[in-house]
């Protein structure tokens, strides 16, 4: 049975490619501006096109690293004999001897042909589609590199007689560069393979992400019983049970049970979030010790998952404003480089020493092949993908390279108090007995008022009385005034709950004697409410909206990673300055409407300033778009994460720090790769070209430019990919 297993298991390398549906995009990773219909290569660089949309996780590998890994192996073939032959000599192998020199010439040919023809046809192909397309690249330098080396080996074999004598060797005879040729393509097939098989290593954050959706999902059906069902087929609606150890199948909300939930995947957060009935719950995170029922309310591609994954891919495939500077300089680079081995060619066969021409064709073909500019162009789309993946793990999402980019340049941080400092629901803090009933008397009967209000102050009031197992008892002739607060009557007696102007007005009572005590709870960043009970004020109730656990350190963070700090609320002066003291915040803006906080983005922009967002609400929009980068809560409200450049899932300040840190690597690894992208050019073209000659006597071989060349691609492709490791 074993057996039969190792014979029936494939590696995710060994099977086939799963064919795209009908009708699916293709786009280029280093020309995204390019789109069509079905697969081909881009006409811009010349790259295989990949399919858009979100991959398969269980997908099988890029077709074109499966169809150049066959090639390879068969150039590998073909090639090996022809390097044999003509470089056997030089290690004491007298190979051409026993065949002799014509006939080893024809045995070369032999050899070379199919992997010239046939091994290197997508490098021709994408070579003729540059020329076509007038769009010098990687391709147009190979294909005229490979093709010139043996083009004219083919004619010193077939017609030796037609080469001047600038060409002959000692003997009279024509050297031909077979082995050159063949050996270009393998060693550049090869640094295409090994980059390849980095390029998918960058889409494993997007496949982590679709991994953690289960396959199938538990539905509870009208009769009681448990059945499980695909996933693709629970509907919002539908009642599901999670058990220990199971994957949350889609979002929804809990209906019975509790448990705790690792979201850590999600968030980044290590610690699991108890959940009971009542709270939302997450597709893809997973359940730990208890077993709940939850109702499916988001399926499908309308999930958190499904969201965060279409980001995630949509952002790799962006440009960041970097890469324009790039391809100004590429537009130019192509013809430079035929320029100068053109140039390469006539001076050395006018300088040359015997055969000159031979010299000089030596030199322009490693000129073609050393300059590829394939490392100039993956150097920051590698960057790119790699970093939004991994912001992806850190629960950070990047909507695209162009705000990553800018996020590295941002001096102003702009941050709403309700629901981004604070946790967004207020809590009781203080219950003060004034009178002569005790303060469970006090919070009972500001309950019982409360219960026929919706205010988010009043729901406060309503939970800690619950939270104290109080019995509550109802209210009756409730009216709310507008701006003061709400009264009412409890059994026979009159109840007043609002500030001093509601209990000076409605109940005709003086607050006078405990002002003092009210603003002392007003300097701790509190509303204070008095309470009148019947024809004496009882007490004094206080109610605050508590900082997030996480905002005081992730706030000494932002300084130090040089942030200045602006706090922008709608709450009063005094409380907003409270609350500004106790976290250290920079500057405050209180009293601000919503429609103010984008004229407050404009102004700190008009100052010079960088400005960077953070907010949660419908009313943070517009200023989210305004700001040059905006940061969305992803516990808050949708239009909010659309109007933002980047979202954090677990919606606190800690994931401003991870997104910052993740711009700066970010930017970092993208100018360390042009940086090894330029420096390699600006080296290995002179040697090329054949300037350390006449000091060391060296002329580099074109396939050594060729194993250069495939070097320089996969040192930038290793370099992005130590972002996947990016501490955050």
């Amino acid at each position: 049975m074993s057996q039969s297993c190792c014979h029936e298991t494939k590696t995710r390398d060994d099977r086939e490619p799963e064919p795209a549906p009908p009708g699916t995009l293709y786009t280029c990773a280093m020309c995204p501006e390019v789109v069509q219909e079905g697969p081909g290569t881009c006409p811009m660089c010349g790259m295989a096109l990949e399919p858009m949309g979100l991959p398969a996780a269980d997908a099988g590998p890029n077709p074109e690293l499966v169809d150049f890994t066959r090639r390879f192996w068969a150039g590998i073939v073909f090639s090996i004999p022809v390097l044999i032959l003509a470089m056997g000599p030089m290690v004491g192998l007298p190979v051409r001897d026993w065949f002799g020199q014509r006939i080893a010439a024809w045995l070369e040919l032999a050899f070379a042909t199919p992997v010239v023809l046939w091994v290197a046809k997508p490098f021709f192909e994408r070579c003729w589609v540059s020329l076509v397309n007038r769009a010098a690249n990687m391709w147009t330098l190979i294909g005229v590199g490979v093709g010139a080396a043996y083009v004219y080996s083919v004619v010193a074999v077939i017609a030796p007689g037609l080469f001047p004598e600038a060409f002959r060797d000692a003997s009279g005879s024509v050297a031909v560069y077979f082995e050159a040729a063949a050996m270009i393509i393998v060693l550049v097939l090869a640094g295409q393979i090994l980059e390849l098989r980095a390029r998918e290593r960058t889409g494993d954050a997007i496949r982590a992400l679709l991994d953690l959706a289960p396959k199938t999902a538990l539905r509870i059906t009208a009769d009681g019983t448990d059945e499980e069902v695909p996933l693709d087929e629970v509907q919002a609606g539908d009642r599901l049970r999670v058990r220990p150890g199971d994957a949350v199948p889609v979002d929804g909300v809990v209906l019975e049970g509790r448990s705790s939930v690792d979201e850590s995947l999600l968030t980044g957060e290590a610690l699991p979030v108890e959940k009971t009935q009542g709270d939302a719950v997450t597709g893809g995170t997973l359940n730990k010790s208890g077993s709940f029922v939850m109702e499916a309310k988001r399926v499908g591609a309308e999930t958190m998952l499904s969201q965060i994954v279409t980001m995630v891919a949509d952002a790799q495939r962006s440009r960041a404003p970097i890469q324009k500077m790039v391809d100004v300089v590429a537009g130019y680079f192509v013809p430079a480089v035929v320029a100068t081995a053109i140039i390469a060619f006539i001076f050395w066969s006018i300088w040359g020493p015997e055969p000159a021409m031979a010299y000089g064709f030596i030199a322009a073909v490693s000129v073609l092949i050393i300059a590829c500019p394939c490392a100039l162009g993956l150097a920051t789309p590698m960057s790119i993908m790699v970093a939004t993946g991994r912001g992806a793990q850190a629960g950070v999402l990047i909507k695209d390279a162009e705000n990553l980019e800018r996020f590295a340049a941002v001096d102003t941080l702009i941050v709403d108090k309700t629901g981004t400092l604070t946790v967004g629901k207020p809590e009781v803090t203080d219950v003060i007995a004034t009178g002569k009933r005790n303060e469970d008397d006090v919070l009972k009967f500001a309950a019982a008022l409360e219960l026929g209000s919706e205010h988010p102050l009043a729901e406060a009031i309503v939970d800690a009385a619950r939270k104290q197992d109080l019995s509550v008892p109802k209210s009756t002739a409730f009216e709310a005034v507008t701006g003061k607060g709400v009264k009412g009557k409890v059994g026979r007696t009159a109840v007043t709950l609002g500030n001093a102007a509601m209990i000076q007005d409605e109940a005709g009572l003086d607050t006078h004697a405990h002002q003092d005590r009210a603003d002392a709870l007003r300097g701790d960043g509190k509303t204070a409410m008095f309470i009148a009970i019947g024809q004496e004020i009882a007490g004094i109730i206080a109610v605050a909206d508590p900082v997030k656990d996480t905002t005081p350190d992730a706030l000494n963070a932002l300084h130090e990673e040089g942030f200045r700090i602006v706090m922008v609320t709608g709450d009063t002066e005094r409380t907003a300055q409270a609350i500004a003291a106790q976290l250290g915040i920079d500057e405050v803006r209180a009293d601000v409407l919503p429609d103010e906080k984008a004229q407050i983005v404009k102004e700190l922009q008009h100052d010079g300033a960088q400005v960077a967002m953070a907010g949660d609400g419908v009313n943070d929009a517009p200023a989210l778009a305004q700001a040059d980068v905006g940061i969305a809560m992803g516990t808050g409200a949708d239009v909010a994460i659309e109007s933002a450049g980047i979202t954090l899932l677990k919606g606190n300040l800690t994931g401003i720090v991870r997104a910052r840190r993740l711009s700066e690597q970010t930017l970092r690894n993208i100018r360390q790769n042009l940086f090894f992208a330029f420096a390699y050019n600006t080296v290995g073209v002179p040697i090329a070209a054949g300037v350390l000659y006449p000091v060391l006597g060296v002329l580099l071989s074109p396939m050594v430019a060729a194993a250069a060349m495939s070097l320089s691609s996969v040192s930038v492709v290793g370099n992005a990919l130590r972002l996947r490791n990016a501490r955050l």
